[in-house]
């Protein structure tokens, strides 16, 4: 691609891949420019998000970014802490972050993932006012949602290798399956004490 094609998808959004009642809702800082001129998100081919997803076990095998809209199948889906797409996440001011977690908790709140992953730790912690949060479950919740803090999947992140990134992602992956789903009006013990 062209660089004056990737500068040209400066600030645009990408829509999300989401349905309600998901699994897991990966959640990344925003979406770079390659991401923009494509409309596939975590497209940049140093991105290691759609390898880690396959190492993880979150996939059957290794989905290429245009392929994202299958997530939806496996109960997975993608959005972004804030919309605008941007050559790189330090573009970003702390206030967008805030902004970006206020509209975040609206959507999650709306869409009921069992949980939320944030991938990218500094980006949780701005947007959530949590300082001091470290990779892993976190102990707030949005409505019944829980949240997990997964390391960012960039290229630019050295200090994790696809291999131990994936041992995260499969960590919440196995809390994944083992976090019965909330009862809905349609199921049949919805409202009754166990």
């Amino acid at each position: 691609m062209k660089p004056e094609e990737l500068e040209a998808a400066r600030d645009r959004i990408v829509p999300d891949v989401v349905t309600a009642g998901l699994s897991v809702l990966f959640c990344g800082i925003n979406p770079g420019l390659m991401t923009a001129a494509t409309g596939h998100h975590f497209a940049r081919p140093g991105n290691r998000f759609w390898p880690v997803l396959h190492l993880s076990g979150f996939t059957p095998r290794r989905l290429a970014p245009s392929e994202q809209d299958e997530l939806l199948t496996l109960g997975l889906g993608i959005t972004n802490v804030v919309a605008r797409a941007s050559a790189r996440a330090d573009e970003l001011s702390p206030e967008e972050y805030r902004e970006g977690g206020r509209i975040l908790t609206a959507k999650v709140e709306r869409l009921k993932p069992r949980w939320l992953a944030v991938v990218g730790v500094t980006a949780y912690r701005t947007a959530f006012r949590e300082p001091k949060a470290r990779i892993g479950p976190q102990t707030r919740t949005i409505g019944s949602t829980r949240i997990w803090a997964l390391p960012n999947p960039s290229g630019l992140n050295a200090h994790w290798t696809a291999a131990t990134m994936a041992e995260e992602y499969g960590r919440l992956r196995e809390a994944a399956q083992t976090t019965p789903p909330e009862p809905t009006p349609a199921d049949p013990t919805w409202g009754h004490a166990p």
